[in-house]
């Protein structure tokens, strides 16, 4: 699987996360996600309001993949 078509994967189960929470297949992964970056942006940790989105799509990829977003 390339790149793109993972990172659009990613981001359709998101998308479908959001628009279908109680029957999307990604919702633990989108709570777990959620959890963490909402105790990193109340931490007082975030130097940039970027940082709180990206941090976010990268552990919702992680939880699905099962793979370290920083190994790209």
């Amino acid at each position: 699987m390339t790149k793109a078509v993972e990172v659009d994967e990613i981001g359709e189960r998101l998308v479908k996360a959001l628009k279908e929470p109680h029957t999307s297949e990604s919702h633990e992964s989108f709570i777990k996600a959620m959890e963490l970056t909402k105790s990193y942006a109340g931490s007082g940790s975030v130097t940039h309001y970027s940082a709180v989105g990206r941090m976010f799509y990268e552990l919702f990829e992680m939880f699905e993949t099962g793979r370290d977003p920083r190994q790209k």
